[in-house]
């Protein structure tokens, strides 16, 4: 079969040996979008790009609602595990129609084994283990840190040189009252369960996505599904045995609505959401893509509200509210558009 992937993972084995130590991206992978861009407007629709944005943050942010559906009947690992199989076989598949073939490198295999841990395989299970004792409203509110921990990752690296602004400060600032008020309230009351753990598995899942599109900016020589399907298989071959070791899925007996959660998690929350994903960490970048973390938590609290009578004290609230808007102020740039204006 002919596959046009040979090219593109010849071109991200250069961007592998053109990288330095450290969290880097490739000015190779920064001039080839750019000028791809100028000479051609359709290949970069910033309008469209936004709306895929906005896509994916409403899939991923059903993804909680979806969660809490199955928690109850299917464990955390048999979960994920489920959902990123069949996600891998439906990526892999979807690439064989389009004449793709997935890489054959050990080096790529390498790297896309990490992004498969950082995407997928790890902030999957800590989601789905929190919302075994945190609602899933909660988890998607505190599951929309990463710009601030994508910011913090730039502070502390020098990552793209990126210039640290008193707004990108104080969106910080914010964002990390919103977590503390949030865990400090709830965690008071709920001293004697696991819900303080969830809440920090669930910000442990929101550092994986923050560092999951810093690392994936490497894969931009390769098509998104083929980086997709790539990810995902990876996720796959670590998942697919831990369940069976620690969680035994051949004596459960999930209920017809754990099943048809987990394969709406699997077909749209994860094949569907990678292939948008991986495309707009070409189009828009790590800290643009992790932009729509605040949207995903309003879709989290609003279909969590609607659908499973879920409910917030004014405490929760308020720090949910503060987590919300610092992540608008690290991400939106007021004086550009004030200029414009």
């Amino acid at each position: 079969m002919r596959s046009d992937s040979g090219e593109h993972t010849s071109k991200f084995r250069m961007i592998l040996k053109a990288r330095s130590r450290g969290i880097t991206v490739s000015t190779e992978i920064s001039a080839a979008r750019s000028n791809a861009s100028k000479s051609d407007p359709k290949q970069f629709n910033l309008a469209l790009e936004i709306g895929l944005l906005m896509l994916l943050s409403l899939i991923w942010g059903s993804s909680f609602t979806w969660i809490k559906v199955a928690i109850d009947a299917i464990p955390p690992l048999t979960m994920t595990s489920a959902r990123v199989a069949i996600a891998a076989l439906l990526l892999i598949l979807i690439a064989r129609l389009r004449r793709l073939s997935l890489p054959r490198e050990r080096g790529v295999w390498a790297a896309l084994f990490l992004q498969g841990l950082l995407q997928s395989a790890l902030p999957f299970s800590l989601i789905s283990w929190g919302e075994k004792h945190i609602s899933s409203g909660l988890a998607g509110v505190l599951n929309a840190t990463p710009p601030m921990f994508v910011l913090l990752i730039a502070i502390v690296t020098g990552y793209r040189g990126q210039r640290i602004t008193g707004q990108n400060v104080l969106g910080v600032g914010l964002g990390l009252v919103g977590v503390l008020v949030t865990l400090g309230f709830q965690s008071l009351q709920d001293m004697h369960t696991a819900a303080p753990l969830a809440q920090a598995a669930v910000l442990g899942a929101s550092l994986c996505y923050a560092v999951a599109p810093i690392w994936g900016q490497r894969f931009a020589a390769l098509p998104a599904i083929v980086t997709a399907a790539g990810a995902m298989s990876c996720a796959a071959f670590m998942m697919v045995p831990a369940a069976l070791v620690f969680e035994r899925p051949w004596t459960l007996t999930p209920t017809p609505e754990a099943v048809a959660a987990v394969i709406v998690l699997a077909v749209l929350c994860t094949a569907t959401a990678m292939v948008i994903y991986f495309r707009l960490v070409r189009t828009l970048g790590s800290l643009g893509t992790a932009s729509g973390s605040y949207l995903r938590a309003g879709f989290a609290v609003a279909l969590g509200i609607i659908f499973l009578g879920e409910g917030f004290d004014w405490s929760a609230l308020a720090g949910m509210l503060l987590i919300v808007l610092g992540v608008i102020v690290v991400t939106v740039p007021f004086r550009r558009l004030r200029r414009k204006g």
